[in-house]
């Protein structure tokens, strides 16, 4: 009786190769693992020494594939994302220079709208404190939101027409249409002749009188001793200028520091205002001296003259009468 015959590796009674089975290599890694789960539990030891195989063959690929990658990119510059190339040339020079114009020019204008805003001083009706020609510049958050104080020195617009017989006041100059210009943007003060500027004396509900047996001025019966006077204008009544008067909610009383040379408060009492200016009308409080440099200082209120002032006695009322006027 023949023999059945077998193959070297098939296995005579079932068929089933034998000896070792040659694992090969996944195309991926999820055929790796379905290759790992397929093997026998009989072969479980070589199993696992097959799928460290095919892991370590697996990152041996993946590297070769990142480098093969990076070879092609090298090789290739055009895959290779550009930079943005900085323009260069005078057109570029030009066009940073004209941006920084146009910030400067913005953060100006709103400096002169908000914050600050410069003027030039035409008469010498605050002399010494301020001199023909000073160009200064005032705090615009004055009175609101801050409030004024006694002793400011604050410009103010001239709704009530007191430019019109001030004759110490200088002629505007002419100005072109480039000058307005800077001056509506800041860079340039404002030479027109529509403002003023003068010293805070009496704030709403203040008694102020002018004035006592030594000529000084009273506020609330406090008399002041006032440094910043133009020598020789100490003694204001001597001006035929005496006042009485309670300013009302809302006003402030102003003078000059060269009382001799200054239409101030006390040459308006024949007006429908009294001589009082209205907070409304105040552009800001004086507050540096910025030309001539040889004249650059900050502009003080001068506190200690008005520290002992007392609180008014009354409430302020809208519309007070003057006891006495006089020019």
């Amino acid at each position: 009786m023949s023999q059945p015959t077998c193959e070297p590796n098939e296995d005579p009674q079932g068929g089933q190769p034998h000896g070792r089975r040659r694992a090969e290599v996944p195309a991926n890694e999820e055929t790796a693992k379905q290759v790992v789960q397929d093997l026998s539990p009989a072969r479980k030891g070589e199993s696992v020494e097959a799928g460290s195989v095919v892991a370590e063959t697996i990152d041996a690929g993946a590297n070769q594939a990142e480098a093969d990658a990076g070879a092609e990119e090298s090789a290739n510059p055009s895959k290779q994302p550009k930079k943005a190339k900085k323009p260069s040339g005078p057109l570029s020079w030009l066009k940073e220079i004209a941006i920084v114009i146009v910030i400067a020019l913005v953060l100006s204008f709103l400096l002169k709208t908000f914050l600050f805003r410069a003027f030039v001083i035409p008469s010498e009706s605050m002399q010494n404190t301020l001199q023909v020609e000073d160009r200064i510049f005032i705090n615009e958050l004055v009175p609101r939101p801050f409030a004024l104080q006694r002793g400011d020195v604050v410009v103010f617009k001239d709704t009530q027409g007191w430019l019109a017989g001030d004759q110490s006041i200088t002629q505007a100059k002419a100005t072109n249409w480039f000058q307005d210009v800077l001056v509506f943007i800041g860079l340039m003060p404002d030479e027109s002749q529509q403002h003023l500027v003068k010293r805070v004396i009496g704030m709403a509900g203040d008694h102020v009188i002018c004035c006592d047996a030594q000529g000084r001025i009273t506020v609330n019966g406090q008399p002041l001793d006032e440094p910043y006077l133009f020598p020789g204008s100490e003694n204001a009544a001597g001006l035929n200028a005496t006042f009485d008067v309670v300013v009302p909610a809302g006003k402030i009383w102003v003078m000059g520091d060269n009382r001799n040379n200054s239409a101030d408060s006390r040459f308006h009492q024949n007006l429908a205002s009294q001589g009082f200016i209205d907070l409304n009308d105040v552009e800001g409080t004086a507050t540096v001296i910025a030309w001539p440099l040889n004249r650059w200082s900050f502009i003080g209120n001068y506190p200690d003259t008005f520290r002992n002032v007392p609180a008014p006695s009354s409430t302020p009322v809208s519309s007070p009468t003057p006891t006495h006027s006089g020019k």
